[in-house]
């Protein structure tokens, strides 16, 4: 005799107004510490180059046009970004394989370094605020961690299958 299990995957109302209360208490604390990382750090650096290195490392190398949309500044200004990160050899244009009058901007190994440098600078100012965690509660954060990200690479994979990538 076979026994079929039958779990309920609806939400009630309560459980979505939770849902979008608890994302939009992330989003904001996420930005809040990363504001405050930033500025204990003393970084002079724009927080767009960071983002625009960020990108580039995640999804590749891309069209300055869609570079822009992702790192979310108008065309212009990532122009100028892209010129200061080429003269800094942080990143580099190579050919769109796909267009040969275009280019696409690509991170290079010296710009993936300072991308981690940054992260282990931000990361080391901010751990005297966390030193007294408990267990669990790293725990908890480092499940919250994968929770989010599982959550962004499949948008992402979705977001790629959509675009034809």
């Amino acid at each position: 005799m076979t026994e079929t299990i039958r779990t309920d995957t609806s939400t009630t109302s309560t459980d979505t107004a939770q849902l979008r209360q608890t994302l939009g208490d992330l989003v904001v604390a996420s930005h809040r510490l990363t504001r405050l990382a930033a500025r204990v750090t003393g970084s002079a650096e724009s927080p767009a180059t960071w983002r625009t290195l960020s990108v580039l490392q995640s999804v590749g190398p891309m069209r300055l046009g869609e570079l822009a949309s992702q790192s979310r500044v108008a065309q212009p200004t990532m122009t100028k970004l892209v010129r200061n990160l080429v003269e800094s050899e942080w990143v580099k244009r190579i050919a769109d394989v796909d267009d040969a009058r275009a280019w696409q901007i690509a991170i290079t190994p010296k710009g993936a370094d300072a991308l981690q440098d940054w992260r282990d600078t931000l990361s080391a100012a901010l751990v005297p605020m966390f030193a007294d965690l408990r267990d669990d509660e790293l725990a908890a954060m480092r499940a919250t961690v994968e929770i989010i990200a599982s959550r962004v690479d499949l948008s992402n994979a979705a977001s790629a299958a959509l675009d034809g990538r």
